[in-house]
């Protein structure tokens, strides 16, 4: 999955950044609210963190303008204590939550993904096909009761094919949704990546589930 943060407090947007790749998430930062504005209309996000006081253009016209536009990533807002009223301004424009400062990591990462899980209501907390099992909130993974001892990068794919199940998903897709702004899709990469997961998922005797697409992708299916 894919965030981004727009916060103009640097220090505090590398260290949300840090934590939350640690959790095997893509995460952009933008410093200011006009490039954040830009960032979130082009770019295929599923969260955004966006600080109330922002330079340029603050959190509170940059998020309605979003909602006027019809893109509805879920927006967690960052405000200080003393901001009730922008608070309130800012749920009316269409933020999904906010979070005072300071906090801690572990509210600010539980927040997260309970927006995640409500943007994805339609979904299953546990991804599922056939005998392989992913959850994303313990960030695990099982094929049949084994566990698949996956890196981030693995662990954000097949978490990406899964929520796209019977799907094909291309090289761009996958690029889009598992790295951040900075990265060069000129190597194989993906195609690297997928190798590997394929030896720890589709192991000799299993069902192969993981499948290429040629000239266009890959797909996670039960169907041959």
């Amino acid at each position: 999955m894919r965030v981004l943060i727009i916060e103009d407090e640097k220090d505090l947007a590398k260290n949300i950044k840090r934590g939350l790749q640690e959790e095997g998430l893509a995460v952009d930062t933008a410093l200011d609210g006009e490039e954040g504005k830009f960032m979130a209309e082009t770019e295929p996000y599923d969260l955004v963190i966006l600080d109330l006081m922002l330079p340029k253009l603050d959190g509170i016209t940059l998020c309605g303008g979003l909602r006027k536009k019809g893109i509805k990533i879920p927006i967690l807002m960052l405000t200080a204590k003393t901001e009730l009223e922008n608070k309130v301004e800012g749920l009316n424009l269409g933020a999904d939550d906010y979070l005072t400062k300071p906090f801690a990591f572990s509210e600010l990462k539980a927040r997260i993904f309970a927006l995640l899980r409500r943007g994805n209501a339609t979904e299953l907390p546990v991804l599922k096909v056939d005998n392989l099992r992913l959850d994303p909130q313990k960030h695990e993974a099982y094929r049949a009761g084994d566990t698949l001892k996956l890196t981030p990068k693995e662990f954000s794919i097949l978490e990406f094919l899964l929520r796209n199940k019977d799907k094909v998903v291309t090289r761009t897709m996958i690029t889009e949704h598992v790295w951040d702004y900075n990265f060069e899709s000129l190597s194989n990469l993906v195609d690297v990546l997928i190798g590997t997961l394929r030896k720890k998922v589709d192991k000799k005797g299993q069902k192969k589930l993981i499948h290429t697409v040629y000239g266009i992708g890959f797909k996670i299916s039960e169907d041959l």
